[in-house]
């Protein structure tokens, strides 16, 4: 299923900039990103309740935020792109 992962993380501090740094690592570790808080990650639903729970241990839910959209295994249609084109296609194959 296709999930979208926002976040929000306070970085008044050095510690919320540690904290920044790790959501956006763990995001990329899962995902694609879309936009600078943004990201787009195929999941199964195994997979999304580890990754929720690794995330829910990074942030300090006093000052920071996280949102979980589930768009389900029909996305295609419900995402609508304009603009640049992001680098894959989420479910494409990817060679390295």
């Amino acid at each position: 299923m296709l999930i979208l992962v926002t976040y929000d993380v306070n970085t008044e501090t050095a510690a919320g900039r540690k904290r920044l740094r790790k959501v956006a690592k763990a995001c990329v570790n899962h995902g694609q990103r879309v936009q600078n808080s943004v990201f787009e990650c195929l999941l199964d639903a195994a997979q999304y309740t580890f990754f929720k729970a690794e995330l829910t241990k990074l942030i300090d839910p006093a000052t920071d935020s996280l949102r979980f959209y589930k768009l389900g295994n029909s996305y295609q249609t419900k995402v609508e792109h304009v603009g640049c084109s992001p680098q894959w296609k989420q479910d494409g194959v990817l060679l390295i």
